[in-house]
């Protein structure tokens, strides 16, 4: 199985929080492929920069590439200009979140998150594949 994770599993794997034990196992599962966008993965960074201190957030960034997350940096004409258009298409949802949905729709898989206030919409209005984690 190939999904990309937003920022919010993540989130729920390194603090132990509801939801981060289904991505711990699937990562566990070498049948499995987990993708993020390094702009999502950002987000990551920052909250564990805010919360410690660069050194642990770039420790926990090479733990995560060492568990077998996959780092997508797709950024080409064709991507961003998708990202633009769902972002215009629907201005609620954050440019991060943009970004996770034209991943996942590149891609043709699900989003994993836990991320009920932006993914509840995205759901809805059928953007892309959403499995919540929590």
């Amino acid at each position: 199985m190939i999904l990309v994770l937003d920022s919010c599993a993540i989130i729920a794997l390194l603090g132990g929080e509801p939801g981060g034990e289904l991505v711990d196992s699937t990562l566990a599962n070498k049948d499995n492929t987990c993708m993020v966008h390094a702009l999502n993965l950002c987000e990551v960074y920052y909250d564990l920069v805010r919360r410690a201190d660069e050194s642990r957030a770039r420790d926990v960034m090479n733990q995560l590439v060492s568990a077998g997350i996959f780092i997508r940096e797709d950024m080409d004409m064709s991507f961003w200009q998708n990202v633009g258009n769902i972002k215009a298409a629907h201005s609620r949802i954050s440019l991060a979140d943009c970004v996770c949905i034209a991943l996942a729709n590149r891609l043709g898989v699900e989003v994993w998150t836990c991320d009920h206030h932006e993914f509840d919409k995205a759901a809805s209005m059928n953007l892309c594949k959403v499995r919540f984690i929590r």
